[in-house]
């Protein structure tokens, strides 16, 4: 009998599923109904496919619904039929062989991308035979790392990996005795809250919406309310971008007050309240939140995080000056706030110190939509090619990108600039919303 490996589990679930005449949406109805979760759409049955993504914990649902036998066996799957593998007798009395199988168990069925494969792999090896803490310490080195990285690492690659690590620490919480969860417990809201930062990128609003939640969930179970502020400034940056000033604002207000003034995200959420207020045109606010965000500011320590998911970047004002000035229509302050913006952080000398892809990009694209507002249309045209000019386009990005072919559309109708920029918007836009199968 013929055993398939990981990588060729894409057109096994392909195969299986035109057999039954399904498209993907099919698939997808009947995982949600075996399931009760309600949460596979036709773009997840597209990546698994495609070999983008695996399917994870969907893996039993898949085997119930298409009749397939996809458990892993050393590494590969076996169809229906094949005899399984025997598993190895661990004796009850044996804690630590039995906290090993759990760990083996628990990286084989994660069934990562190659990278995340690597991860778990390393995380599998150096928890043998140690306690939770061990893991737990592993784990928020990676959360270090992730956070340093995900912001320039393509949103994809950046979710499954995370998503390998998460999946695999989540199968060892159940598997640990409940006075040993909350380390872990806490790191994976950490995970969860990556997680929700990566799907916002890629434009994934309703997993980012329930990975903020995990994360807030666990926040509170652990008393660590740092952790919720970072998820509810990511909820209210989708809800920022997607023009519900209100709904934003909300958000930030609500996770500034539950945390502690000294802290980087207390910081964020202050100046993303006036961001909010700006985009409502509500300038009495606006004000008050940028004193709050200066007083939030004056009281962080100088080692603060200034690179990375959870950082706050350097400057003269407090982040998001540029954009509420634009949003107000303060267009020549604008520009000026935009360009020492990027000189202070995006610089190649400032790069070490706090500049990312897309916080560049966001900037431009600020500093062009202050441009084009203030009727220079050279420098806003320029400025809108410099910020997809890099191979990574976030969601956030995108939408800024959309305002300006609009801005420039209205203001510049006949210039032929304005068709070459449309031209590169679209192309960006075809990067980041690929379409897929039915």
């Amino acid at each position: 009998m013929l055993t398939k490996p990981p990588s060729d589990l894409g057109p096994v679930i392909k195969a299986a599923r035109r057999v039954r005449g399904w498209t993907q949406k099919n698939l997808a109805d009947q995982l949600n109904q075996a399931s009760g979760w309600g949460t596979c759409t036709p773009n997840d049955v597209y990546r698994w496919e495609t070999g983008r993504r695996t399917p994870n914990e969907w893996l039993p649902y898949l085997a119930a619904v298409l009749e397939l036998d996809l458990s892993p066996h050393q590494g590969t799957m076996t169809p229906t039929g094949t005899a399984p593998v025997s598993a190895p007798v661990i004796a009850e009395d044996d804690p630590v062989k039995r906290r090993a199988l759990f760990l083996a168990a628990a990286a084989l069925a994660v069934l990562p991308s190659s990278r995340g494969q690597r991860v778990v792999e390393a995380l599998n090896v150096v928890s043998q035979g140690d306690s939770p803490r061990v893991l737990a310490d592993s784990l928020n080195e990676l959360i270090n790392h992730y956070s340093s990285t995900i912001c320039s690492a393509p949103s994809d690659v950046a979710y499954d990996e995370v998503f390998a690590v998460r999946s695999y620490a989540n199968a060892i919480l159940k598997a640990s005795p409940v006075s040993e969860r909350k380390d872990i417990s806490l790191s994976i809201g950490w995970l969860s809250c990556l997680l929700g930062i990566a799907a916002c990128d890629s434009g994934a609003h309703a997993a980012a919406q329930v990975w903020c939640a995990d994360a807030e969930h666990r926040s509170a179970e652990a008393g660590h309310p740092e952790l919720a502020g970072w998820a509810v400034l990511t909820r209210s940056m989708i809800a920022f971008y997607q023009g519900q000033s209100q709904q934003a604002f909300l958000l930030a207000s609500k996770g500034r007050h539950a945390t502690s003034v000294g802290t980087v995200v207390h910081a964020k959420l202050a100046a993303q309240e006036m961001r909010a207020a700006a985009m409502a045109g509500d300038t009495s606010r606006v004000e008050k939140a940028r004193r709050n965000a200066a007083q939030a500011i004056a009281c962080l320590s100088r080692d603060i995080q200034q690179a990375g998911a959870f950082s706050i970047a350097p400057g003269e004002e407090p982040p998001y000056t540029a954009t509420s000035l634009m949003l107000l229509g303060r267009f020549k302050e604008a520009v000026a706030a935009t360009k020492r913006v990027l000189q202070t952080c995006y610089q190649p000398e400032a790069q070490p110190r706090g500049g990312h892809a897309p916080g560049y990009a966001r900037a431009l694209l600020i500093l062009a939509l202050a441009h084009a507002g203030n009727g220079d249309l050279d420098e806003a045209v320029a400025a809108g090619h410099a910020a997809l000019a890099g191979k990574r386009t976030a969601w956030p990005t995108l939408t800024l990108a959309g305002k300006l072919d609009q801005a420039l559309e209205r203001n510049f109708s006949t210039a032929q600039q304005v068709q070459h920029y449309r031209a590169r918007y679209l192309e960006a836009s075809h990067r980041l919303l690929a379409p897929y199968e039915e």
